[in-house]
């Protein structure tokens, strides 16, 4: 079982969209795949079921922010208790494979707040106990509570920052995979990403080495890459005013391109979520539509590829 955080500081690139496509795709290629929203605008969670469903079903004690809370009670929910598998999606997969999520909430941000205010400790020992415990805390509940017979691959869809809660799905991520649209703004904060990353990386394991007693487990986290998304087209390649954009990001260090990407289709896109269904599962078969979902899923191939599939 594979997990990987999709991650960039900025918001508006295209995250959520690749996550649900990447995830409908290869469950249609009868992979099975675990999504976790860790986005506190659950735009995730509401590509897969409405915000009525949400309220009555989940808000309460059914997303990844009660399983956060539930540590201060000292009887943490399991993990794979607050799973649910779409129906609407679930129907279009047609029994291929297996597409589940854990939902996010619009109040996972106060999660955050209050996991800041538990990384002290009266000496150093405590501190980096408490480091450790509360950054791993996403790892040990996928390594305990998660059958790694069930999964292919877990998919972790972060918000756009760097808070604790992203670093607790970097901790516990195997890849990371960066979406991005071909403009300045987006690009601009992926070398910081990765600088912030291995930063976190390399205090992680310090710590980790540092521990008292039984070591804790070190973490070596890749990149995948970054895909590319909202590509605009001229003579099929990207227009001349993105072009600059990938070539520099091509350039960073460290850091390698997807030859594939993702059109830009505002209304197909947009309307996804109100269906539940990604667009790789919609079965668009002419027109601009179809070339949009070519490409999702030649993104999908290069992604498996990647992984080693």
């Amino acid at each position: 079982m594979r997990v990987v955080s999709v991650i960039n500081y900025k918001g508006g690139v295209g995250k959520t969209s690749l996550t649900a496509n990447l995830a409908a795709q290869l469950a249609w290629q009868k992979r099975n795949v675990l999504l976790v929203d860790l986005d506190a605008q659950a735009s995730l969670t509401f590509s897969f079921i409405t915000p009525d469903i949400w309220e009555k079903d989940f808000s309460e004690a059914g997303t990844i922010k009660s399983w956060f809370e539930s540590f201060d009670s000292g009887t943490p929910l399991s993990l794979a208790s607050l799973i649910d598998t779409p129906k609407r999606v679930q129907q279009a997969l047609r029994g291929r494979g297996r597409l589940d999520i854990i939902y996010s909430h619009l109040g996972l941000i106060n999660v955050d707040l209050e996991l800041a205010t538990k990384l002290g400790g009266a000496s150093l020992a405590q501190a980096k106990k408490n480091f450790l415990s509360i950054h791993r805390r996403l790892a040990d509940g996928i390594r305990h509570d998660i059958d790694s017979d069930q999964y292919d691959l877990i998919l972790i869809d972060c918000p756009p920052n760097f808070n604790i809660v992203t670093k607790t799905a970097i901790i516990a991520s195997d890849y990371m995979l960066v979406p991005a649209r071909p403009d300045y703004l987006s690009t601009l904060g992926i070398s910081y990403l990765l600088r912030s990353a291995n930063s976190l990386v390399k205090d992680y394991n310090d710590f980790a080495d540092l521990k008292e007693g039984q070591k804790a487990d070190k973490i070596a986290p890749k990149v995948l890459g970054v895909v590319f998304t909202m590509i605009q087209e001229y003579g099929n390649q990207p227009i001349s005013a993105q072009r600059p954009f990938i070539k520099q990001t091509a350039s960073i260090p460290g850091i390698s391109i997807f030859s594939n990407y993702i059109k830009r289709n505002d209304s197909l896109f947009a309307g996804a979520p109100q269906y539940g269904v990604p667009v790789v599962l919609h079965g668009y078969n002419s027109g601009s539509h179809q070339s949009v979902v070519e490409g999702l899923e030649a993104v999908c191939e290069e992604f498996g590829r990647a992984l080693g599939w």
